[in-house]
């Protein structure tokens, strides 16, 4: 198996929701189907998409309610402490719910922020001055 991650799938409570909140944040969808799901490009080569959590749940085959998210973040980096501000006040203003105010991180000298989007998936807004986002997406861990 390659070192690579194409699709990454949550299942969405409120699919509608979900729409509303990365529409107001800009985001363009891949495909949308209605009612059931929706893609977003996220990266080059990555698709981030979020599955109606019934029919999520009804394609696992598994008995009871999977969709709950638990234990993972998504991070997203920026330019500077300002950025990090000014997206949590997008994502906010979109519908999000801010757990983790922007502040000074525990951890690597990061400045961040943790918001919940209507899934209940916990964005990462970062800036971190030792890491670096090149154009094509690579990622330069210091």
């Amino acid at each position: 198996m390659k070192q690579q991650v194409h699709f990454v799938t949550i299942a969405a409570t409120d699919l509608d929701a979900t729409r509303n909140f990365y529409g107001a944040l800009g985001w363009q969808s891949l495909l949308d189907v209605d009612g059931e799901i929706v893609f977003y490009q996220a990266a080059p080569g990555q698709v981030l998409g979020f599955f109606d959590a019934d029919k999520f749940n009804q394609d696992l085959a598994l008995p009871g309610d999977q969709s709950p998210v638990s234990g993972v973040t998504l991070a997203h980096n920026v330019e500077d402490p300002g950025a990090v501000i000014a997206l949590t006040d997008a994502m906010a203003a979109a519908g999000g719910r801010v757990i983790k105010a922007p502040q000074a991180g525990q951890f690597g000298g990061v400045f961040h922020a943790h918001i919940e989007d209507p899934n209940g998936l916990i964005w990462e807004i970062a800036h971190n001055p030792g890491w670096r986002i090149g154009p094509d997406g690579t990622v330069s861990l210091a």
